[in-house]
């Protein structure tokens, strides 16, 4: 039996944002595994366009994206950003120190979907590493580090091979749940 959630996660989506909004407003952080993906390596294994090279799936996402901030009284801007590109911020998450990854995970996502900052802007990301209390010497030399870039790899690898298409995804004793208005089923299948 699983005594956590699998949350897989990337920077560069909102829902993932807001999932994440929902777990630290109403419930213990504690009994969510975060598992970083790279989500555009992951719609390309799966075949899927992602939602922000297609206009009318864009624009009904930005929409959906503010009700559902909006109604769980989560601060949210669209960034003006978006896409970007998520690969060093993403392989920077897998290289942190277990004691700064929820700091630095809550600085990204705070950045880009409350604060509208460019994350893949040198400045943008120095100052969260400050924040931190990480050296940007050893963070850019860490996220070239080839055991660093295979893991993002296999867990997004692993991820598609679980039938895992997009994120947020949460999964419990192997049963998946897509998107974070299915957090709460997720949840439920912990209890039971």
């Amino acid at each position: 039996m699983t005594k956590k959630i699998d949350f897989y996660f990337d920077f560069i989506s909102p829902y993932s944002f807001l999932a994440h909004k929902k777990i630290i407003n109403s419930y213990d952080r504690s009994k969510f595994n975060y598992k970083a993906i790279l989500l555009g390596g992951l719609h390309n294994l799966s075949g899927i366009t992602a939602p922000a090279f297609n206009e009318r799936k864009m624009k009904n996402m930005k929409n959906d994206c503010n009700l559902i901030a909006k109604k769980n009284k989560i601060d949210f801007v669209w960034n003006e950003k978006f896409p970007i590109n998520s690969l060093y911020l993403m392989r920077g998450y897998l290289l942190i120190n277990n004691d700064k990854k929820d700091k630095y995970f809550d600085l990204c996502f705070d950045a880009y979907w409350k604060n509208n900052e460019d994350i893949s802007k040198k400045e943008i990301i120095e100052n969260i590493l400050s924040k931190c209390e990480i050296k940007p010497d050893d963070f850019e030399k860490g996220i070239k580090d080839q055991k660093i870039k295979d893991e993002l790899k296999d867990l997004t690898n692993i991820a598609f091979k679980n039938d895992i298409f997009g994120a947020p995804t949460f999964v419990v004793n192997k049963n998946l749940f897509w998107g974070q208005d299915r957090l709460e089923y997720a949840l439920d299948e912990l209890k039971n």
